[in-house]
């Protein structure tokens, strides 16, 4: 059982691992691009613990097939639990409300003929770079060769001064690359326009060209600029304005002549002829009628009214007309594709593409490289943008990818993420070393590829909102999930920007593409726009979580990872549990996001996930049960214990999710038996709230964990405690 069973240390250790480059563990997730994917690692562990017999660290590295297990997903976002359950062979049932979501699951999940759709990729990078391949070529500084490729065009903002019309640049910053991947600090004049590779960043002397003296500010901060030519201070945005204009201002390029002799990278000051292939691909596109280009307009939301806010009215108003006319021609040419499998492989491609081709990506001046619409979970107007090379750069010695954001580079990693499904794989570390582990005899998918005869396995997917599924009572033998936070990221308004060209693509008479949006009244997210506060959360998860339940075996577990810097985030969840007729027997921790993610990063956020695993009926360590917020505070010491010797350096940010865990655990513990369903909603979440209280609260659980560093709280909280003198022998359990 996972309350006995699942190894913390070794689960954290493999989790934490993933969580840093998550592709590599599980490339199957590059088919499409979703958000917040826990770690797939958890929930095979979760499965092995629950139904197979061995030690886990040695079931997880051996091939298993447990296809007697039923498990279902209300909440399958990306697919992680999806995944993991029908990879060890179990029947699957998945929701999503979120027609992205199923899409994105179904082609994960999808069979097809790998070396075909190499082929047809290969045919629709071929036919692309025959029509637009030259609209990315530009002049070598430093062989002359007209065959170089553009790897990023840089642009920046304009806009007229409101005072003297004139247009000006909004610069917030002069630093085009840092010296870390390249070998000295590439500055743009501010004056002329050129750019200059200096020794210094704090230091950098004046322009080559020019002769003036360079800086690295610019004069764009805090929503306003001054004008260069009268003074006029202006704000950047205005929600009555057309969208923004840009500016080309550096490329960086690949020769392929050069780059065996040349240091660093290769940039240079945008020449006539680079401007005029972008002239070319604005008039190549006003004489296109576009048939796959969305027109929809961009509506109200949490998210989506920081883009009405800089004037952009319609989704296909974030591209530019190169990027227009290369991703038209390229629906163009996967609509010819007879093959519906791969035709449905190609569109997925095309919609991931667009997070990469766009005028929101922007360009990392350390990293130098291009940085897609999603990598902060938002849209993010910068004042400089990023274009990179549509059909890719393929190093062909070497058969690896130039840059990134092309073509090239979406198909290579769903080709990986494909194969994965076919043949999948673990990571054994040793050490500093680490080996690849090929699982025998486990796949991903309805079909199997390849295996000589015809396997398949139950695999239900449904863009349907779980809230009114109807499992057959006992038929399943797991629940599986994670579920929304309540005031999470608007997945819908953000993934409204792939979907309205896939839309186009698919037509919306293909299941769950009825609507213009994947936006959904239903939605279990805090979102004020649409007038969904936490008590229609609440209710929303209440109704999933009862009908859930009303499937599961007796003494099945109701397994969901959650965590939330704030408790009363923590009493939606408490609720469902109460109202399912589900007892937590346990709350266990599980790193769930990595701490370098550019949206948390630097932040309070924890990155570590508290597991509820919920029964209705079954028994819990009597150690867990506690009584005074100190004991609380000594099972958090044993968390981050267990989760130190998995190699995870917990923060207090950590501490405090944990916490909330146990004391939302040991609500629904002492709350269970007189509990009335029928009650208001928000009595509900008060009468948990007010046990709470009465208990303690969170703050005098904290109390024991407050002022203390995160290299303290690890020092400190390792000592040992004695144990309340009610918990009895170590093992001993209470029966619920």
């Amino acid at each position: 059982m996972i309350e006995r069973d699942l190894d913390i240390p070794f689960v954290a250790n493999l989790a934490l691992r993933e969580k840093q480059i998550q592709q590599n563990y599980r490339p199957v997730i590059a088919v499409h691009k979703w958000f917040a994917r826990r770690p797939g690692t958890l929930f095979r562990s979760l499965l092995l613990s629950e139904f197979t017999s061995q030690p886990l660290a040695r079931a997880f590295y051996q091939g298993n097939n447990i296809s007697r297990v039923r498990v279902a997903d209300p909440f399958m976002g990306g697919g992680t639990p999806v995944l993991e359950a029908n990879r060890l062979g179990c029947k699957v049932v998945g929701y999503d409300i979120n027609p992205m979501a199923y899409w994105i699951v179904k082609q994960e999940t999808e069979t097809i003929d790998l070396r075909a759709y190499e082929k047809a990729a290969g045919i629709l990078r071929t036919n692309l770079a025959a029509r637009v391949g030259h609209l990315y070529q530009t002049r070598c500084l430093e062989c002359g060769s007209e065959q170089a490729r553009v790897k990023y065009f840089l642009w920046v903002k304009v806009r007229d001064c409101r005072n003297c019309g004139r247009e000006f640049a909004l610069f917030p910053g002069y630093q085009v690359a840092a010296n870390r991947r390249h070998p000295k600090t590439v500055l743009l004049c501010a004056d002329c326009g050129e750019l200059n590779e200096v020794d210094s960043r704090d230091h950098p002397g004046d322009c080559s060209s020019c002769g003036k003296p360079l800086v690295v500010k610019g004069p764009a901060r805090s929503g306003r600029c001054a004008c260069p030519h009268c003074g006029e201070v202006n704000p950047y945005s205005d929600a009555e304005s057309d969208p923004p204009r840009h500016r080309m201002f550096a490329i960086e390029y690949h020769c392929a002549d050069c780059r065996p002799y040349h240091r660093g990278r290769f940039f240079k000051k945008p020449e006539p002829a680079d401007l005029a292939r972008y002239d070319e691909a604005c008039s190549q596109w006003k004489k296109t009628r576009s048939r796959f280009v969305p027109d929809d307009l961009i509506p109200r939301g949490d998210e989506t009214d920081r883009l009405l806010r800089w004037g952009y009215r319609r989704y296909r108003e974030m591209f530019n007309p190169r990027q227009l006319l290369g991703l038209e021609l390229s629906c163009r040419i996967i609509e010819k594709e007879p093959d519906e499998r791969l035709r449905d492989a190609l569109r997925t491609n095309l919609s991931d593409l667009l997070r990469y081709q766009n005028m929101l990506c922007r360009y990392d001046t350390v990293a130098l490289k291009s940085l897609d619409i999603f990598s902060v979970h938002g849209f993010p107007v910068g004042l400089v943008q990023c274009e990179s090379n549509l059909p890719g750069i393929r190093n062909t010695h070497k058969g690896i990818n130039v840059g990134s954001g092309g073509w090239s580079n979406i198909t290579d990693k769903f080709a990986k993420a494909k194969s994965f499904c076919d043949a999948p794989f673990e990571f054994h570390h040793q050490g500093s070393r680490k080996v690849k582990v090929m699982v025998p005899n486990e796949w991903i998918g309805r079909t199997r590829n390849g295996s000589g005869r015809v396997e398949t396995r139950e695999l239900e997917l449904h863009c349907a909102d779980a809230a009114e599924a109807r499992p057959r009572p006992g038929s399943l033998d797991a629940v599986l999930t994670d579920p929304p936070y309540f005031g999470n990221v608007q997945y819908a308004e953000l993934m409204d920007f792939c979907y309205v060209w896939l839309r186009r693509m698919v037509g919306k008479n293909a299941e769950g593409f009825a609507n213009p949006s994947t936006r959904n009244v239903r939605e279990l997210t805090g979102n004020m726009n649409m007038g969904r506060g936490l008590t229609s959360f609440t209710e929303g998860l209440s109704r999933v979580f009862q009908r859930m339940a009303g499937g599961l075996k007796r003494g099945s577990p109701f397994v969901f990872t959650y965590h939330h810097n704030d408790l009363e985030a923590y009493l939606p969840i408490a609720v469902a549990m109460l109202d399912a007729g589900l007892t937590c027997s346990a709350s266990l921790p599980c790193p769930g996001e990595m701490g370098a993610s550019i949206h948390i990063s630097g932040t309070k956020s924890s990155i570590v996930d508290t597991v509820f695993v919920c029964r209705s009926t079954g028994h819990v360590p009597r150690r867990w049960i506690v009584r005074t917020p100190e004991a609380v505070a000594d099972l958090v010491a044993d968390d981050i214990r267990q989760l130190r010797a998995g190699g995870v350096r917990a923060t207090q940010g950590d501490a405090r999710c944990l916490a909330c865990g146990h004391v939302i655990r040991l609500a629904v513990w002492n709350l269970r038996k007189n509990w009335h369903k029928e009650e208001p909603t928000d009595s509900k979440r008060k009468s948990i709230a007010r046990w709470i209280e009465k208990f303690g609260g969170l703050e005098a659980v904290l109390g024991h964990l407050r002022g203390l560093s995160a290299t303290a709280a690890h020092e400190q909280l390792m000592m040992v405690r004695e144990p309340e003198s009610d918990y009895g022998v170590w093992d001993a359990k209470v029966s619920f």
